[in-house]
C-alpha cells in the first residue's frame, strides 16, 4: 500500500495565514508509553472524537536490511502474515476484521514492516488477540509460501514491469542515486530471488524479526488505556523474546560529483525526468531546514519549482516529489534519504531546460536568505501537511508517527516537538542547508526514453 497525501486545501492555506505570523498553539497527542518484560513496545494515545479504534502493529525490519541474496523477502514476507496462524486459518484474520465492520492494510518500507486494523471501538480487544496470535504461531508452511511466491511475481510484473513509468522515481531512484547496497537494491522484489526462497529461511526470518523484542503495538481512538495496557499483556506478555541482529551499516559515502541515468521503458509515450539529492541526518536542525526547503520548491501549486515549470513555462502539467517520495513522509524512516522531484513532459522539452530552472531557483536560495513572508508561508503549509499526516485515513497517521518514533528513536513523545522544531528554522539555516545539499555534486538525475505509442 502507498500512502497518499491529499493536496494542500487553499482555503485552509488562506486561513492558517491569517494567523499571527505562524505562530501557532501547538496541538498536544496524548501518549503513554509502556515497555513489557519481553521488550514490546506499547504506545497508548486515546481520542475520543469517534467510537473507533486502530491497532497498530510495527516490526523493526523493512526492505532495506532483508537478506542480501533474497530481494524482496520482506515484501514476501508481509504476505506471509496473511496465511494463518494458530487460531485462524488462512485469510480468516481479514475476514475477522472486515466482519466485524472494520478495514485493514498491511505494507513494508524502508525500516520497518506495519500492519493495522481500524474497528467499532469495542472491537479493540479482539484485533489485539488476533494479532498476538499470528506474532506467536503464524503458519508457515511449504503450501503457503509457494501460494505467495506466486502472488507477489505477480504483483511485481503488474506494478512494475507491465505498468508505464513503473518504479518511477520511488523504485528507481534510491537504486541509482545510493551506493550502499542496504539503501540501493530492488526492494520491491527480484522474481529470480523471490522463486528461490525456501521454508527455512522464511522460518529463520520470521523467528528473528517479528519477536516482541522488535516491534511496537500503537493503539488509538476511544479506550481506556489502563484497559488497554491489560489488553496488550495479556496476548502479548507471554510471547518470548528473540536474540535480533544489529543493524547493518546503512551509512551512505558521500556523493562526490553529479550522477546521470537514462532508462527506457516500453510503455511509456511521454519522456520523464527525476532529480535527487541527498538529504540532511533525520532530525538535524539542517533535516527541519530541508522539510521547509521542500515546501519552498515543490508542495504546492505555490511552490517555486511548480509556478515556473508549470504554470510559466507549460513544460508539463504537474510536478511532484518530496523526502521519502511516495513511500511514506519525511518523518517515518530512519537511515539515509533522498529529497526526489519528478515529471512526466513534452518530447520537444531538452531535460536540460528543466535542470536549468531547478539551478536557478536554487541559486537563489543560496545566495540570499528568504525574507519572512516566504518562511511564514512555507510554516503554514508544513504545518498543514504535518496535521494531514495526523488525521489521515481515520486517524492511522497519527499511529504511523506514534510507531515509528518509539521503533526508531524510543521516544513517541518527539510527536510533540515537531511543530517546535520547524519554528526554529532560520533563513540563515535554510541559506545554509541548500548550500550543502543541493549542489549538483549531491545530485542524481534519470531520464525516462519512451518507446510506447506516442500519443
Amino acid at each position: 500500500m502507498k500512502y497518499v497525501k491529499p493536496i494542500l486545501p487553499g482555503l485552509l492555506i488562506l486561513l492558517l495565514l491569517t494567523c499571527e505570523s505562524a505562530q501557532f498553539h501547538s496541538y498536544h497527542v496524548p501518549i503513554e508509553y509502556h515497555q513489557l518484560d519481553n521488550g514490546l513496545k506499547v504506545v497508548l494515545s486515546p481520542d475520543k472524537t469517534a467510537p473507533i479504534v486502530i491497532t497498530a502493529v510495527y516490526y523493526n525490519i523493512g526492505f532495506r536490511i532483508e537478506p542480501k541474496n533474497r530481494i524482496g523477502f520482506a515484501h514476501l514476507f508481509e504476505h506471509m502474515m496473511f496465511q494463518g496462524s494458530k487460531n485462524l486459518n488462512k485469510m480468516e484474520f481479514i475476514r475477522l476484521v472486515q466482519g466485524n465492520g472494520g478495514i485493514l492494510n498491511a505494507s513494508t518500507r524502508f525500516d520497518y514492516t506495519n500492519y493495522f486494523e481500524i474497528v467499532p471501538a469495542h472491537k479493540l480487544e479482539t484485533m489485539l488477540w488476533g494479532e498476538a496470535d499470528r506474532m506467536r504461531s503464524l503458519a508457515i508452511t511449504q503450501e503457503n509460501l509457494d501460494n505467495q511466491k506466486g502472488v507477489v511475481t505477480n504483483e511485481v510484473k503488474v506494478a512494475i514491469h507491465n505498468e508505464p513509468y513503473g518504479g518511477f522515481p520511488w523504485l528507481d531512484m534510491p537504486q541509482y542515486a545510493n551506493e550502499n547496497w542496504y539503501n540501493a537494491h530492488n526492494f520491491y522484489g527480484d522474481i529470480d530471488d523471490i522463486q528461490a526462497a525456501t521454508l527455512d529461511e522464511v522460518t529463520t526470518f520470521f523467528k528473528t524479526y517479528y519477536a516482541p523484542n522488535n516491534a511496537v503495538v500503537v493503539i488509538v481512538g476511544d479506550f481506556d488505556p489502563a484497559e488497554a495496557l491489560g489488553l496488550v499483556k495479556k496476548h502479548f506478555g507471554d510471547i518470548p523474546a528473540a536474540v535480533v541482529p544489529s543493524l547493518p551499516d546503512l551509512t551512505e559515502p558521500h556523493q562526490e560529483q553529479e550522477k546521470r541515468f537514462s532508462k527506457e521503458d516500453k510503455f511509456a509515450n511521454k519522456p520523464a525526468l527525476a532529480f535527487a539529492y541527498h538529504v540532511p541526518e533525520r532530525l538535524t536542525p539542517e533535516y527541519f531546514a530541508m522539510g521547509i526547503i521542500d515546501q519552498i520548491l515543490l508542495q504546492g501549486t505555490d511552490s517555486q519549482l511548480y509556478q515556473a515549470i508549470v504554470q510559466e513555462k507549460g513544460y508539463t502539467s504537474n510536478i511532484s516529489g518530496g523526502i521519502n517520495v511516495l513511500l511514506g513522509n519525511m518523518y517515518n524512516y530512519n537511515g539515509p534519504m533522498l529529497w526526489v522531484a519528478s515529471l512526466i513532459h513534452d518530447a520537444n522539452v531538452a531535460p536540460d531546460s528543466i535542470i536549468a530552472i531547478l539551478d536557478e531557483k536554487i541559486s537563489r536560495l543560496v545566495a540570499t536568505p528568504i525574507d519572512q513572508a516566504t518562511l511564514d508561508r512555507a510554516l503554514v503549509k508544513i504545518r498543514s501537511s504535518f496535521y494531514d499526516d495526523l488525521g489521515s485515513f481515520l486517524g492511522f497517521g497519527r499511529a504511523d508517527l506514534l510507531a515509528s518514533f518509539a521503533l526508531f528513536d524510543d521516544n513517541p513523545a518527539l510527536i510533540n516537538e515537531i511543530e517546535s522544531s520547524f519554528k526554529k528554522v532560520t533563513p540563515e539555516l535554510i541559506q545554509q542547508t541548500a548550500k550543502m545539499y543541493l549542489h549538483p555534486t549531491n545530485r542524481t538525475i534519470l531520464t525516462i526514453i519512451p518507446k510506447g505509442t506516442q500519443s
